[in-house]
């Protein structure tokens, strides 16, 4: 009689075949402990962005498309109205000046800080002695406090005793009423704003600078180009995406800037200086009746306006990445 030998499960077969219960391969189990990792460093990052900006983003909209009130928003009953209160906004008369200021803040505010800050990168990439003393200097307006600024510069501007009504009055010509005036308010809010951006604007355009190589520019001064011919084919077109990015950071900075024109003019005279930032915080927070809906509303405008610049952004970055 044949007797039929079974070989033992788990074991090698004649053709080097490996059983079905054999331990899973080492790597397979390092890539899993590696996407754990990931996993865990991953979570602080996530748990912030949640809290910090997630959960109060879902908020302000959910207060935006309800009828908050004082006792309302302490119940927790404030009734659904849609879009009643971006209607309200978009119709109320403190809209259209609003708007035109935040406007005129932003762009005039921008153009300004970068304009300044290129100038002064540029002046400072030449080493010369006392540089890197003067460099750090301009950042001190960075540095400060913002309410310490907007402090110092209504001091400044004091109509009465201020050291600029002074220094005009030392030269014959008449005193201003800075923060007073109506024609006068948006324009001391901007001058302040400038001063405290250029810090930034001149940091992060200096060291764009620094990575574009000297080789360019010792070459362009062989072949005869002046100054201002070296910046603007080289050192202009090199610092593009420094720039792109620079303009970006400080268009959604200048946005939704609130404590200098609060602490300098409070949106004043009248709205004659009130941006989309201060009269939000003037509906929610500095009426006799707070409005809390409509405030709301008018933060979503503002993040809307800065996604729609971030998304042009982002959009002519990969158009440039394309070609």
């Amino acid at each position: 009689m044949t007797t039929i030998q079974t070989a033992p499960r788990g074991s090698v077969g004649d053709h080097g075949g490996v059983a079905s219960n054999a331990a899973p391969p080492a790597p397979r189990r390092r890539r899993r402990s590696g996407q754990w990792a990931a996993w865990a460093f991953l979570a602080p990052v996530v748990i912030y962005l949640v809290v910090f900006y997630a959960f109060p983003l879902y908020r302000n909209i959910e207060l935006s498309v309800r009828d908050y009130t004082v006792r309302s928003f302490v119940m927790g009953d404030a009734p659904f109205v849609g879009f009643d209160n971006y209607i309200k906004v978009f119709q109320s008369p403190t809209f259209g000046p609003a708007l035109l200021h935040t406007a005129l803040f932003t762009i005039i505010s921008i153009v300004f800080q970068f304009t300044i800050g290129m100038a002064l990168a540029v002046f400072f990439r030449q080493n010369f002695r006392l540089s890197a003393t003067l460099r750090a200097l301009f950042l001190v307006p960075w540095l400060l406090p913002l309410i310490v600024s907007a402090s110092t510069w209504s001091w400044m501007l004091n109509s009465d005793s201020g050291v600029v009504n002074a220094a005009l009055e030392a030269f014959g010509l008449p005193g201003i009423n800075w923060l007073t005036s109506p024609d006068w308010a948006l324009t001391s809010v901007i001058i302040a704003n400038i001063w405290i951006g250029i810090p930034f604007n001149l940091v992060i355009i200096y060291s764009g600078l620094q990575n574009i190589p000297s080789d360019l520019y010792e070459a362009a001064a062989l072949d005869g180009a002046n100054g201002w011919q070296i910046f603007w084919r080289i050192t202009f077109p090199l610092l593009r995406p420094v720039s792109a990015i620079t303009l970006l950071l400080g268009l959604i900075y200048t946005l939704k800037v609130f404590d200098i024109i609060w602490i300098m003019t409070r949106g004043g005279p009248g709205i004659a200086s009130t941006t989309f930032a201060t009269w939000s915080y003037q509906l929610g927070f500095a009426s006799t009746l707070p409005d809390f809906s409509p405030a709301a509303a008018v933060g979503n405008v503002l993040i809307v306006i800065a996604l729609v610049f971030g998304f042009i952004y982002i959009r002519t970055q990969r158009k440039q990445d394309i070609a």
